[in-house]
């Protein structure tokens, strides 16, 4: 359960919001609010955001892994005080900030790679924005061609059908105008 929030600015401690507690939630907590006053201005130099949220959350996988069950039945205080060997553990392995556990150096490693890869998409995308502006043009100027050469087909079509039937006809027309005039 929340009892109480603050909000802070981690580069000098400067305390940015906090929650308005009522006064006896104040009195139970005067002592930890204060100890965390204190403490806010000398933790800028502590791990940074991504350490510390990668170690809060392997340390709750774990906890839970061993003992998630058995909190609900619990009823002395530091009930799992054997856990302490494992946050020894975890906080050696995230002692030294510049070297990094192996798995937040492989999530760094994934997310360049994700980064990179993001950023061959977007300029893949780009590319083919263009590519579809010069496709699009393209279109355009071979539907007009086709246009062209369609109406260019026709006219060769009718001009290979007179070369082709044009001169009999003239002959036939030649021979019934001949007929014609001589018998009627």
């Amino acid at each position: 359960m929340v009892r109480s929030s603050l909000i802070t600015r981690l580069a000098d401690g400067l305390p940015l919001a906090a929650s308005m507690d009522d006064q006896q939630t104040e009195t139970q907590l005067r002592d930890a609010k204060n100890q965390a006053k204190q403490l806010l201005p000398n933790s800028r130099h502590s791990v940074p955001a991504q350490f510390g949220f990668e170690f809060l959350s392997e340390l709750a996988k774990e906890f839970f892994l061993q003992h998630g069950h058995d909190v609900p039945s619990a009823v002395r205080p530091y009930a799992f005080v054997k856990f302490d060997t494992f946050i020894q553990k975890l906080k050696r392995q995230y002692q030294d900030t510049r070297n990094p556990p192996s798995h937040l150096q492989r999530l760094n490693e994934d997310l360049q790679d994700v980064t990179r890869i993001m950023t061959k998409n977007m300029e893949d995308l780009l590319y083919r924005g263009d590519t579809l502006d010069r496709m699009g043009t393209m279109s355009e100027a071979l539907r007009e061609s086709s246009l062209k050469y369609r109406k260019d087909a026709r006219k060769l079509r009718l001009e290979a059908m007179y070369r082709t039937y044009g001169p009999p006809a003239v002959v036939l027309l030649v021979i019934l105008l001949v007929l014609y005039f001589r018998y009627f």
